[in-house]
């Protein structure tokens, strides 16, 4: 089975204690059976702790919490994330008490907030909030960092946590989010008590020649209109093209311009990659067509 290993941070890639390379975002593969059962181990750069696991069947269906799985006809692309701090003390990082709550961000191995307001509950956070200041909203308390931010009721319930900018948060949170996707495609969103109650996409870059069928689905995926990429009659079935594609979650590059691969979410940080061709007629798509 041809394995494809990437990570979210450069490591050192080892397979049953021999060294194979350096992986980052840029994947490097190798031969492994799952009967074989060999223990994989991916060693970061820096201050993080290594993630080990046995590469057998159960791993392929049931991967750890640090590991997402992608699963194609060919191949199996194991991601790797969330890595933890070789740390394992506790760090405060930003404390502050507001109203009757304390509200205390700290890593120990991973970011958390402990909200103590009598009770104490314990919320995980991504990394990219380190940075965040404390601010008390409407609705509860918005942790805002540079890179994204987290909404915590009253009651210390996570109700949100996005990457994007927070804009305002008068009368309700008001954010940017950007997809990062090829047309560069953002949205401004709204929420009310952590729900989503408006969203408008913002306009993009024109798609270009070598990545059209990517922005295509990509377009799709978020909900932008995709007329510009379709000939006049498929623009007329415009909006049965997600019902068509189904629920997928995100989109892939492969070698060919006009073959993609959309991801479908099968449990929890497993994944199935069916792939899709477009044909095309005067720069514009005709036809779709599922690759069985």
């Amino acid at each position: 089975m041809r394995v494809f290993f990437l990570s979210e941070i450069p490591c050192a890639l080892s397979v049953a204690g021999s060294h194979v390379g350096l992986v980052d975002g840029f994947e490097r593969s190798v031969e492994l059976d799952p009967s074989d059962e060999l223990y994989c181990s991916l060693a970061p750069v820096g201050e993080y702790l290594p993630v080990g696991f046995v590469f057998n069947e159960k791993f392929l269906f049931d991967p750890p919490p640090q590991v997402k799985l992608y699963h194609a006809r060919e191949f199996v692309a194991v991601y790797v994330c969330n890595f933890l701090h070789s740390d394992p003390s506790l760090r405060v990082i930003r404390q502050e008490r507001i109203g009757s709550a304390l509200l205390t961000l700290v890593r120990q191995g991973k970011l958390q907030l402990y909200f103590d307001f009598g009770t104490v509950k314990i919320i995980d956070l991504p990394e990219l909030l380190s940075d965040g200041v404390f601010e008390k909203t409407s609705e509860g308390f918005l942790l805002r960092g540079s890179r994204g931010f987290a909404l915590i009721s009253a009651e210390g319930e996570l109700l949100l946590c996005q990457e994007g900018t927070v804009i305002s948060t008068e009368g309700c949170l008001k954010a940017e989010i950007s997809f990062h996707d090829s047309m560069g495609h953002t949205a401004i969103c709204e929420w009310t008590e952590g729900k989503l109650t408006a969203c408008s996409i913002r306009s993009a870059n024109p798609p270009q020649e070598n990545t059209f069928a990517l922005a295509f689905f990509e377009c799709v995926l978020i909900g932008a209109d995709p007329a510009q990429f379709l000939t006049e009659e498929l623009s007329s079935r415009a909006g049965v093209l997600k019902e068509y594609l189904g629920d997928f979650c995100s989109v892939v590059l492969t070698a060919e311009r006009e073959k993609v691969g959309l991801v479908y979410e099968r449990k929890p940080r497993v994944y199935d990659v069916r792939y899709f061709r477009i044909q095309l007629k005067d720069k514009k798509i005709c036809n779709i067509l599922p690759i069985e």
